[in-house]
């Protein structure tokens, strides 16, 4: 690609410092856990990712170090290193030291960019112990390196000429601060993940992850970008038409394009991104979108005669059943709700992406008979059981957060009217929720038991789910409804609490609450409502010390480290109900001794394949998954 666009340090423009970010990391990178961690190497990825949508970069390669440390390398123009007029400093220090300090405040040097706020990089080196950087670029080949963020001035040489054959472009590594992160350790599925993502919407680019430690490497490029994206997520299912309707626009500078396919499965799997960033939360492109879509499938049925059996026109949620979107814009402008980015703001793109489905969609419906009417029928056919869940659904409705008539008889309530203190115990088993009853503490703690295992949701549609009693109960207990009539506001429990027992069954029950959960009350989770009990599998006694194991491997280290190879007894919970109240309480529900783990969405594109992947009709990729992470159980149960 051409490299001789201008882009000096007369380009790099100062808003504020930097001092505030080793105070409070979390207000620039979300946490300080593993997804802060792993929200480092985004950053340094979506300079490198600017510079391949400015034109200037087809190779990206991230690489996890064996002592813990990244390096993040492209072959881009390279970070500006002559003197930036105002700092009198080298620009590449400027822009690593000074919050806000970029070339993405303007559409001069990057015309579209995913890093608009200007953060990133200068965070990065504020959070890392050490970083180090290797620019190639105006003829040499440029150093430096800082400690905590402060630069370390004599680290700052030109150490080489370039050579003629050799690109331009920069190499970062990073050591992240053990002082402020609680983990300091990468994963490489995570950032495989998403390092995927950004090859599938950039089409052409090269993306290579690897990693020391756990000798593995990949490489990324489609060039098909986003309709590669659609096939990908659709692997694990079987599609209603081969080919992959796919569809773009430019308008007002602003650069939309659109890939779907239909399915036979009854979720549906609608992903929008701005500028590279997953906006979770939707936004104006995601809206228009859905508005089009809705309008063209009705005019389409209604025209051709599909509508006769049910009374109406078609939902927009009949019409997404079973669907799978990518919509990708790429916007000069964009503007996001905070540093999070999770939802477009931009009112123009509504407008853009309407046109954009009505015209080209229902084109494409109109050329091809066949593939229209595979979408339609799928649509009506969930209208059908849309009309017959509505019954059901009602049932499970509450006018209040803190109603209390209609709630399961086996509910044991908590005496706390204030979600924010209240918890809710979903127990596996009428035993078990008997001793959890005897052991919670009434105040905070409220319990559901809950017996045997639930319909999947991943293969049934929401009438057939809500015919579970246990299902009906438990989001009669939440309060806050379920699917499109779906309400935060009602939570009646800030904390959700799946109990199940620590063998494969209760791994299994706990799976099919999760993917009911993830499917119909995704927010709960996204909100960081839902967790898992993770109790014991041991418990050993010896000198009258009393020591919980987790695992096998726990239990071996805990009798050979503490015990000396001979304690006086090792018991093996085989399920929750063979604990007292007493040991329930110490082990799993008292919040000073406890271990929860709390349920997150990381990556909604990656999270949905995997449930299709884990819990839907196709077993040959399941096969396909136990076999590759076999090795990582930690123990299993036959």
């Amino acid at each position: 690609m051409s490299k001789n666009s201008e882009y000096g340090a007369v380009d790099i423009q100062v808003l504020e410092g930097l001092e505030a970010v080793r105070k409070r990391p979390a207000m620039y990178i979300g946490s300080t856990d593993s997804r802060g961690l792993h929200h480092l190497v985004h950053e340094v990825v979506d300079n490198a990712i600017d510079e391949a949508l400015a034109g200037y970069c087809d190779s990206i390669e991230v690489t996890v170090h064996d002592d813990n440390s990244v390096t993040v390398a492209d072959d881009g123009r390279g970070i500006p290193v002559d003197e930036h007029p105002e700092y009198e400093r080298p620009a590449l220090e400027v822009i690593m030291t000074v919050l806000h300090a970029g070339g993405k405040f303007d559409s001069k040097s990057y015309q579209v960019s995913g890093g608009l706020h200007g953060v990133g990089v200068s965070v990065v080196n504020a959070l890392s112990k050490r970083l180090e950087v290797e620019v190639k670029r105006d003829g040499g080949v440029w150093t430096h390196a800082f400690d905590r963020g402060e630069p370390d001035i004599e680290a700052f040489e030109r150490v080489r000429d370039l050579d003629p054959d050799e690109d331009t472009g920069t190499r970062i590594r990073f050591w992240p601060d053990e002082e402020i992160f609680e983990t300091v350790t990468f994963s490489y599925s995570k950032l495989e993940n998403r390092l995927r993502e950004l090859a599938f919407l950039n089409s052409g680019v090269e993306i290579t992850i690897r990693s020391e430690p756990e000798d593995r490497e990949a490489t990324f490029t489609y060039e098909g970008g986003i309709r590669e994206f659609v096939a990908y997520l659709n692997e694990t299912r079987s599609v209603l038409h081969d080919d992959i309707i796919y569809f773009t626009t430019e308008k007002q500078d602003v650069h939309a394009e659109v890939a779907i396919q239909a399915t036979d499965d009854v979720q549906g799997s609608i992903h929008a991104f701005a500028n590279n960033i997953n906006t979770r939360d939707g936004g104006t492109h995601l809206t228009g979108f859905k508005t089009a879509l809705t309008r063209v499938v009705n005019e389409y049925a209604s025209s051709n005669g599909f509508l006769d059996d049910i009374d109406g026109n078609l939902k927009g949620e009949d019409i997404r059943e079973g669907l799978t979107a990518v919509i990708s814009v790429k916007h000069p402008d964009p503007q996001f709700e905070g540093q999070t980015k999770t939802k477009l703001g931009n009112s123009e793109v509504r407008g853009i992406l309407e046109s954009a489905v009505h015209q080209q969609f229902g084109t494409y419906l109109e050329e091809h008979p066949d593939t229209a009417a595979s979408i339609v029928d799928k649509a009506v056919e969930a209208a059908k059981a849309r009309i017959a869940a509505k019954k059901a659904e009602e049932l499970t409705r509450r006018k209040s957060a803190l109603a209390t008539t209609s709630l399961p008889g086996k509910l044991a309530d908590c005496q706390t009217q204030d979600p924010s203190e209240a918890e809710l115990f979903v127990v596996e088993g009428d035993s078990a929720g008997g001793s959890a009853k005897q052991a919670r503490d009434p105040e905070r703690q409220a319990i559901l038991p809950l017996f045997g295992k639930i319909l999947n949701a991943e293969k049934r549609r929401l009438d057939r789910v809500l015919e579970n009693e246990k299902i009906r109960s438990l989001i009669t207990a939440i309060g806050t409804g379920i699917g499109e009539e779906f309400d935060l506001d009602g939570i009646r429990y800030g904390k959700i609490v799946i109990m199940t027992d620590a063998d494969v069954d209760g791994a299994h029950i706990r799976t099919l609450y999760l993917t009911f959960l993830y499917r119909h009350m995704r927010p709960l989770i996204e909100e960081g409502h839902v967790y898992a009990a993770q109790p014991p599998l041991y418990r050993i006694r010896n000198n009258g010390e009393t020591h919980d194991a987790m695992t096998e491997a726990e239990r071996e280290q805990i009798v050979a480290d503490v015990c000396g190879g001979s304690p006086d007894q090792v018991q093996r919970f085989k399920g929750l109900g063979e604990m007292n109240p007493e040991q329930l309480w110490e082990t799993t529900m008292n919040p000073e001794n406890r271990i929860l783990k709390r349920i997150t969405v990381d990556d909604a594109a990656a999270a949905d394949r995997m449930f299709s992947v884990l819990m839907g009709e196709a077993v040959e990729p399941r096969k396909q998954f136990i076999k590759e992470h076999s090795t990582e159980a930690e123990w299993v149960d036959i």
